[in-house]
């Protein structure tokens, strides 16, 4: 893949999974708010402000471990090593890249981990 169209990819991206990380973090926080509302008032279950906050969180963990990614792919992009495998140094395929640009692996070492 060039790199200047993998920068550009990525840095789309990472833009858009900030917003949706900003998103989840709000919902997050508007959970454990209501949370304490309800803690007054009768709720037919209980459970379900936690589960909505575990939702929440999870979903945020999950933006931000993508953003990482995202942030290492573009330093590779910087320090030439982009398109390689972490791992073994092997290229990593166009058409990976392609479906995930910020792949650190290759298809075989992932499936392998």
């Amino acid at each position: 893949m060039d790199h200047d169209q993998a920068r550009a990819r990525l840095l789309a991206e990472r833009a858009e999974v900030a917003d949706l990380l900003a998103d989840a973090e709000s919902a997050g926080q508007q959970d454990r708010e209501t949370e304490d509302e309800e803690a007054t008032v009768y709720v037919s279950d209980a459970a379900q402000p936690l589960t909505e906050e575990g939702i929440d969180d999870a979903v945020a963990d999950s933006m931000r471990e993508r953003l990482a990614a995202i942030d290492r792919a573009l330093r590779r992009l910087d320090d030439g090593t982009y398109g390689r495998s972490v791992r073994s140094g092997l290229p990593i395929p166009d058409d990976r890249l392609e479906a995930d640009p910020a792949a650190e692996l290759t298809i075989e070492e992932a499936r392998a981990q």
